[in-house]
């Protein structure tokens, strides 16, 4: 009788526990996945178009910085129940605060502009019509996903978007990689002091840890205090600090992981194909996914395509929504996916302006290189600051009450900001020269 309640008992934890893990998959697993957005798509298929295997090994450099910057942005937003622009507005001077958020709204509509284009010319090469209907309907349905979808339903509409990353595994699995080669770069570094590999290492740096990032994911853990009537900000609730603190280390760096795999599959499909035939010159992702036409079929190309629509519809409503919530909390207007469009009025319009004024910059003759490169430049000089502030937001205990950083997190998130510090400045002296 015993061993049948055992049984029965272990048959009925076993779907508890998958609900449970499904449970924890949140802020962190969408921000990872919207970090390799169809811009990020063209710089990591540059990169390997140029490099071929040569820079893999950043995948495993940036891991754990990405990781731990994440993680403090996301505990900001849960023990102080307030966003990153919030907590800079309430503690540091104004031009500071003015400043950080300007630029962030800047880079974001460059990105969000390059995005929707990037979407666009991959349906162009599985659909016919003209470019400027598909660039239109890319830049449509991101809006309409946040302005007409509930926060609590579309959260798990972005969180299925997330499988479409899995087209870059599943194309590199298609061309039988050599693995060894692969393997080997990974693990053991090919470092150079020439400028373009700089270039390329800052290039790679600034997408993957991007600033955007931190401000939406800290905001979407205030939005979840905010759904939940059971749960507080966790320096007002301590009980409740294990278990979110638990679930926002297991998320964010299933989150990252997930990024940086699915980052370390794009850069390898490059390598294998474009480099490996001479083809160094890409420029965006969508002339990725036409290249890999002759080299490794119609499918490799058209499942390749696929990931930049979804990887932009899930990307473009995050780039817009986390503008949103940081000019928001600058003038304390309500800000939440949650609300109707005429109760937070001020949000929805700051999503929908950056939008539009994203789509648009497609219709300018704006080259999309330069808007990529302006967008990480941007991205580059923004993130240093906005992740020194980060620190010492989560040491202070008017923010963090207790729950200020444990030394191993405040070490590695040094480290991160540090790092881009440098290269920012190392972007700076690259385009002076």
């Amino acid at each position: 009788m015993t061993v049948r309640t055992s049984d029965y008992v272990l048959k009925k934890s076993k779907p508890s526990r998958a609900k449970d893990i499904l449970w924890k998959l949140g802020p962190g697993l969408i921000t990872g996945a919207a970090d390799d957005d169809p811009s990020g798509i063209a710089t990591y298929s540059q990169v390997g178009a140029q490099f071929g295997y040569g820079m893999l090994w950043t995948m495993l450099f940036t891991f754990p910085l990405m990781a731990a910057i994440q993680e403090i942005s996301a505990r900001i937003g849960r023990v102080s129940g307030i966003g990153i622009a919030g907590n800079i507005r309430r503690h540091y001077p104004r031009p500071y605060l003015y400043g950080i958020v300007s630029l962030l709204l800047i880079a974001n509509i460059f990105n969000i502009g390059a995005d929707i284009g990037a979407m666009g010319a991959a349906a162009q090469l599985m659909l016919p019509g003209p470019p400027a209907l598909f660039v239109v309907l890319a830049g449509g349905v991101s809006l309409a996903m946040q302005i007409l979808i509930p926060y609590s339903s579309y959260v798990k509409y972005l969180k299925w978007l997330t499988l479409a990353l899995f087209s870059y595994v599943i194309t590199a699995i298609i061309l039988h990689e050599p693995r060894w080669a692969a393997v080997r770069a990974t693990i053991w570094p090919n470092i150079s002091l020439h400028r373009e590999f700089l270039t390329a290492l800052i290039a790679i740096l600034g997408t993957t840890i991007s600033p955007y990032l931190f401000f939406w994911q800290a905001s979407e853990e205030v939005e979840d205090v905010t759904l939940n009537a059971g749960e507080q900000p966790l320096k007002n609730a301590p009980k409740q600090a294990p278990t979110q603190l638990q679930r926002i280390r297991f998320d964010t760096f299933l989150g990252m992981a997930f990024s940086n795999l699915v980052a370390f599959f794009i850069i390898l499909t490059a390598a294998s194909t474009l480099y490996s035939h001479g083809l160094r010159d890409i420029q965006t992702a969508d002339q990725a996914a036409r290249a890999l036409q002759p080299l490794a079929g119609h499918f490799a190309s058209s499942v390749f395509a696929v990931g930049i629509i979804g990887t932009g519809l899930l990307a473009v409503p995050v780039l817009a929504g986390s503008a949103a919530y940081a000019v928001s909390e600058v003038f304390q207007w309500d800000a939440s996916l949650e609300q109707k469009p005429k109760r937070a009025v001020g949000f929805y319009a700051t999503i929908g302006v950056a939008t539009f004024i994203g789509l648009l910059l497609n219709f300018i003759h704006l080259n999309p290189i330069k808007a990529l490169f302006f967008s990480a430049v941007l991205n580059g000089i923004v993130a240093g600051p906005v992740m020194a502030f980060m620190m010492f937001l989560a040491r202070n205990p008017k923010v963090m009450g207790k729950f200020t950083l444990p030394r191993s997190l405040h070490t590695v998130g040094w480290l991160a900001a540090v790092v881009m510090i440098l290269v920012s400045m190392g972007m700076l002296i690259t385009m002076l020269h």
